[in-house]
């Protein structure tokens, strides 16, 4: 397995690998539209994508977005995005694309990495408490949706 940054020459397998991410939470499937958010990531340099490979075919990502503690006055990491291909879940893969982003956290002197997930999505769930990720019970966390128009 390989597993490394994600550059422009990646594209269209990560776009593919996006188009299978966003279908698993319900999205309708668009390929130009999954090819352009990615690229647009790539080029302004926005997030950073971890893909995984295996025998030349991509079976996993992470994208991390960048921002900051202002109390700890660094770097954090929100960790956006993680797919591993059905066909090769349970082998390790969404494990070591967790280990990538640690380190690279690491390496950009973050002080945390910080991601959700869907309360069913038990599976996850585990990966992340396997990996050391613990559940935050000190916030509430917010959102407020924009519509259009």
């Amino acid at each position: 397995m390989e597993i490394y940054q994600a550059t422009m020459k990646d594209l269209e397998g990560v776009a593919n690998l996006f188009t299978m991410y966003r279908t698993f939470y319900q999205q309708t499937p668009d390929l130009d539209g999954a090819k352009a958010f990615i690229k647009s990531r790539l080029d302004n340099g926005d997030s950073v994508i971890f893909v995984a490979k295996i025998n030349d075919e991509y079976v996993g990502f992470t994208q991390l977005y960048p921002t900051f503690s202002s109390i700890a006055m660094k770097r954090a990491w929100i960790l956006n995005d993680l797919f591993v291909d059905s066909k090769v879940r349970n082998q390790g893969v969404g494990g070591k694309l967790l280990q990538k982003a640690k380190e690279f956290a690491h390496q950009t002197g973050a002080k945390s990495i910080t991601l959700e997930t869907t309360p069913d999505n038990e599976g996850a769930q585990r990966l992340y408490k396997k990996s050391g990720y613990k559940k935050d019970d000190q916030y509430y966390h917010y959102y407020l949706e924009l519509r259009e128009g």
